[in-house]
């Protein structure tokens, strides 16, 4: 022992004492939901880099997302998320080093471009990608600056203030598939509707005939058809039973015996595609009908009510179909789809149009998108429609929003390109860009480009030419006509309707020279080749009356777009040059009925 004198003991003052470490901060998992439609959806961003940058783009995102909020669609939904994903792995790759305390306040104008043109690069500037994804990124940065007004500097926030610098919103309407492609598919589609049908009712009846199976025994199948209709459809809860599985394994299973008196999974792609080629209505509006879609039904047609989603402000849509007792008929479709839907109904008091039986019972069916994109595979598998070709000589592929841009297709075909026709559902800008403006159109367009071009260097549009009851001009035309053409024109040889014709095979608007006018109904009111005579004016005079009829029925607009020159050239060229008491006689004489026998038959109807 040391018997020495000890040393004293001095303790620092507080003043003395360095400041301890911070803490190292400890970040949780990133992770939030957000209720569709209904159901949970939850999202986690735990597994990405940068979690402090992730952890306020992340508390935005849930924000914006859900119900009641701006991202009703869980589709937009994981967009943005996906969006962000690429984002923040961005920008660990261009800062490796700082990947971890990277911040809100890190981000600079010059990692938003280099960000930008990464996605260029990647993607091309031809593609729609890069500007959605920046779209997403920059709404969210744009909102944080506005709810943390420090998190970023002037400069930061003056690049806020616009989406893009090179990313454009390039827009590629989808190509509608070859016509025998969308026939094929209509085709294969309306069979298996029939079979489905023929299935379920026969499967009804035999159910009819059945016992309990519990009492009758399990061997034949129309006892084990009568429990289901008491009991609702087995599951796979059945299965695991005492003895079940072998009864089940008899009676050709359990999928087999439910599909007798429900919708299979299966069954749901022929009534879908059948219904988007019959009416071109939107896929996602055809999967969420209820029950009570039909109303208003009268003379053969019945209006299908429905939701757009993406026509905010006006989603809740109704569209005029044709009604009747075939399957050629939408209306009729609809009408199979909610009888042979409707035990199912009745066992879950479910308002939905779409129900199958699932491994759980009754499901309200399209739950899922991946569901519906593996039955689609397997159904033009079954029907050998994925060996057919498309555009480009490539294997068809089946998207149900091609199937509606072929229905339009066809429907702009059979209007002759008249947009007041075409444009059902859609204001005539966005029928003319992604509908009409179409690559399956190109030819047509051109074609009719070129028609339009040499019609207008080769033909003027001269005033009417009008001749008196003894074959004097009436008009001021510059051309006399030769006299074997005033006496063609007055002895009724050459009338085509409206007009005699100087030359029904010489006709300025004919495909090739010597064919017959093509021209239909009231095109002769603009053609050079047409005289009018008081043989004409009766038929003249009912078609004026015609025209003007159809200002009720049409808006402005229409009306002048499909009338209005003619209606003009009536007015203005012919009825002037004849007298009062021509006139008056005319009028008198189309009033007895007597010209309406020579109207086109379209328009006997409306005007008798």
């Amino acid at each position: 022992m040391n018997s020495g004198r000890g040393r004293r003991v001095r303790f620092p003052s507080a003043a003395e004492i360095s400041e301890p470490p911070l803490p190292v901060p400890s970040i949780g998992p990133v992770a939030f939901s957000a209720r569709f439609e209904g159901k949970e959806h939850h999202f986690d961003l735990s597994d990405l880099p940068c979690q402090r940058l992730v952890r306020h783009l992340a508390g935005r995102a849930a924000v914006i997302m859900g119900e009641g909020a701006t991202q009703r669609s869980w589709t937009a939904a994981e967009a943005t998320i996906r969006h962000i994903r690429t984002f923040v792995e961005y920008i660990a790759q261009v800062e490796p080093g700082n990947a971890d305390d990277f911040d809100l306040d890190d981000l600079t104008p010059e990692l938003l471009e280099a960000f930008e043109l990464h996605l260029l690069h990647k993607y091309g500037d031809d593609r729609y990608t890069p500007y959605s994804r920046m779209v997403s990124v920059v709404r969210l940065l744009r909102e944080l600056s506005e709810e943390q007004e420090e998190a970023f500097d002037a400069e930061m926030r003056a690049r806020l203030g616009f989406t893009t610098l090179r990313a454009r919103a390039v827009s590629k309407p989808l190509d509608a598939y070859p016509m025998p492609v969308f026939e094929a598919i209509q085709a294969a589609a309306l069979a298996d509707v029939r079979a489905i049908r023929d299935r379920i009712l026969e499967g009804e009846r035999l159910a009819k005939t059945g016992q309990d199976p519990d009492l009758a025994g399990w061997k034949q199948p129309e006892n084990a058809l009568h429990r289901i209709i008491e009991r609702g459809p087995f599951t796979a809860a059945d299965r695991r039973l005492p003895r079940m599985q072998r009864r089940f394994f008899l009676l050709g299973g359990i999928r087999r015996l439910n599909s007798s008196l429900f919708l299979a999974s299966a069954d749901l792609v022929p009534f879908l595609v059948l219904l988007i080629c019959q009416t071109g209505l939107e896929p996602e509006g055809v999967k969420k009908l209820d029950a009570d879609c039909l109303v208003n039904p009268a003379r053969g047609f019945v209006s299908v009510a429905y939701v757009k989603k993406r026509a905010r402000g006006w989603s809740h849509k109704t569209m005029r179909i044709s009604d009747g007792g075939a399957l050629h008929f939408p209306g009729g479709v609809l009408r199979l789809t909610l009888r042979l839907t409707q035990s199912a109904r009745d066992l879950t008091g479910s308002r939905s149009l779409w129900l199958h039986a699932g491994g759980h019972g009754i499901e309200e069916s399209f739950a899922t998108r991946r569901q519906l994109a593996l039955i689609t595979e397997a159904w033009m598998r079954r029907h050998g429609l994925d060996t057919m070709l498309d555009h480009g000589g490539v294997p068809v592929r089946l998207k149900l929003r091609r199937l509606r841009k072929t229905y339009k297709s066809r429907r702009y075909l059979e209007s002759a390109g008249v947009l007041d026709d075409f444009a059902e559902g859609h204001t005539k800008r966005v029928a003319a860009n992604h509908y009409a403006n179409i690559e399956a159109h190109r030819e047509l367009h051109e074609e009719a480009v070129e028609q339009g071009l040499r019609q207008a260097l080769n033909v003027a549009l001269a005033p009417p030419v009008v001749l008196g009851e003894d074959g004097t001009r009436l008009d001021d035309g510059p051309e006399d006509l030769e006299p074997e053409e005033v006496s063609a024109a007055l002895s009724g040889h050459n009338d085509v309707w409206l007009a005699a014709c100087k030359g029904f095979y010489d006709s300025p608007y004919a495909i090739k020279k010597g064919a017959g006018c093509p021209v239909a109904v009231w095109g002769c009111l603009e053609c050079p080749n047409a005289v009018f005579t008081t043989r004409h004016l009766p038929s003249l005079l009912s078609f004026l009356a015609f025209t003007e009829q159809q200002r009720d029925d049409l808006s402005t607009a229409e009306w002048k777009a499909r009338y209005g020159l003619a209606s003009e050239r009536i007015v203005t060229g012919i009825r002037p040059k004849f007298s009062h008491e021509q006139i008056r006689t005319a009028a008198a004489i189309a009033e007895a009925g007597g010209p309406h026998l020579t109207l086109p038959a379209q328009f006997l109807e409306l005007l008798t």
